[in-house]
């Protein structure tokens, strides 16, 4: 059962469960201790162990429910046989039993003569199709399933596939070949065995078709999740607009948790000795009172100018959304936006929701784009509070309209800052090209890069984590 319980752990996983490889050996604790009679005790363990937020138990409920309740396979008739005793009433159902014996009648007479035959009638497999032994066969399908890596299965168009090779484990080969044969001679013992092997066939198709539907809700939305996020941001359909947004809270949330367990362990400091030596002589040298070295405070600040002009808004909005959604680790952050003139929105962040202040960002500054105009205008607001724990972060494809770049009021940011680093979400092929001035801005930035997608977003937003750390 530990196998089965590891299947469970990792179709919750595939929900965003998040169990770590020590949550998972508590659970296989917990489920040694309960037991796996009591389904009702065995659900309130596991959930205790595995479900830490009231949405992951919400998860939880709903995943256990489909794995564990399942019913066994009923192998006594095909679909079409059962189509046929649905409106009679149990006594015709009971006559189906002495009529599926009167089947196999043919196959014990052509037995005699077919040493193939006689040989298929001793397998394992047949006897327990003929004696519909539920158990025996339901064991049989999960052990086929394992075999085949049945909870690997993602895609909807594997489940043939997985089908196949589960009747090639439970050794439907065998069936199949005899079946050739006896097609051949035209056998009245052909009928019969074709009913075994249509109800086997239908018994592990439905079986697979139950593990895709199990599966499939969290295969899927991982698969579109990961789709989403490798999608040029300016290409994204509305319709997708809704996902997207969860996907960057999902994305900040994570990184979050990651930086914030950094900050918690590095927050004391390292032990002063000679401190703590000093103090213990006081009770002849036992150390009754420790001492740290404390770190030096630094009031990082993040500055993020983005352009809002139209063809690269869609990028503005989500670097922003992404910065706004890590604010308990982020250091202070003010935004600024422009495209011919440049402003700060920081107060619209603290008086609105993030996605309303963000709508607010762009129809007050979208337009046509001068970056020597807003650089200058970002000197005047923000140049005398730029120091050595300033990072600067700018979002835009650099292209000018020929206008002057100011790259003089770039460098000067540059001297000035722990760091600047430019986003562009234009290709590095692109760089330079026509009306561009990356090629010239690049040599005032600590750190350029092509950023047009949420993964690249996340990668540099995790580099800028490590180091205002």
């Amino acid at each position: 059962m530990q196998s089965r319980l590891v299947d469970f752990i990792a179709l919750l996983r595939s929900h965003d469960v998040r169990i770590s490889p020590a949550e998972t050996l508590d659970a296989m604790e917990v489920a040694a201790t309960l037991g796996y009679a009591g389904r009702e005790r065995l659900r309130d363990g596991l959930a205790m162990t595995l479900a830490k937020t009231p949405a992951e138990e919400a998860v939880f409920e709903h995943c256990f429910d489909r794995f564990f309740d399942r019913q066994l396979a009923d192998f006594g008739s095909t679909r079409r046989e059962q189509a046929q005793a649905e409106p009679a009433t149990e006594t015709i159902g009971r006559e189906l039993e002495p009529a599926a014996e009167g089947h196999d009648a043919p196959l014990l007479d052509a037995a005699r003569d077919d040493a193939a035959l006689r040989e298929l009638l001793a397998n394992p497999l047949l006897q327990q199709l003929q004696d519909n032994d539920q158990n025996a066969l339901n064991l049989a399908l999960d052990r086929a399933a394992e075999q085949v890596g049945l909870g690997q299965m993602q895609m909807f168009t594997q489940k043939g596939l997985f089908t196949h090779r589960m009747l090639e484990a439970m050794g439907e080969a065998s069936l199949r070949n005899v079946i050739i044969a006896l097609e051949q001679q035209h056998s009245p013992a052909l009928a019969p065995l074709q009913r075994y092997r249509d109800i086997l066939r239908e018994q592990v198709r439905d079986y697979v078709e139950r593990e895709y539907l199990l599966h499939a809700e969290g295969h899927n939305a991982r698969f579109m999740d990961d789709i989403l996020s490798h999608t040029r941001l300016n290409n994204l359909e509305q319709r997708y607009l809704q996902r997207v947004q969860a996907l960057v809270h999902k994305m900040a949330r994570k990184l979050a948790e990651r930086h914030a367990r950094k900050q918690r362990r590095h927050r004391r400091g390292r032990l002063d000795m000679g401190r703590t030596l000093r103090a213990g002589i006081a009770s002849d040298g036992v150390l009754f009172q420790t001492h740290w070295r404390r770190l030096r405070k630094h009031r990082p600040q993040l500055l993020a100018v983005c352009d809002v002009s139209g063809s690269v808004a869609a990028y503005a909005k989500f670097l922003l959304l992404f910065l706004y959604s890590l604010q308990d680790v982020l250091p202070r952050v003010r935004s600024f936006a422009f495209s011919s003139q440049l402003g700060e929105v920081s107060e619209l962040f603290d008086q609105y929701p993030v996605e309303k202040a963000i709508e607010l960002v762009n129809w007050r500054y979208g337009g046509a784009t001068d970056y020597g105009n807003s650089l200058q205008d970002f000197a005047r607001l923000a140049l005398d509070d730029i120091n050595s724990s300033t990072t600067v972060i700018i979002l835009g494809d650099a292209r000018n309209n020929h206008g002057d770049p100011r790259l003089d009021i770039l460098r000067s940011i540059y001297q000035r800052s722990r760091r600047v680093i430019w986003l562009n979400p234009e290709s590095r092929r692109a760089w330079g090209s026509g009306d561009s001035e990356m090629l010239r801005y690049h040599s005032a930035c600590h750190f350029a890069a092509e950023c047009n997608n949420l993964a690249q977003l996340e990668r540099v937003v995790d580099q800028l984590l490590r180091l205002t750390r």
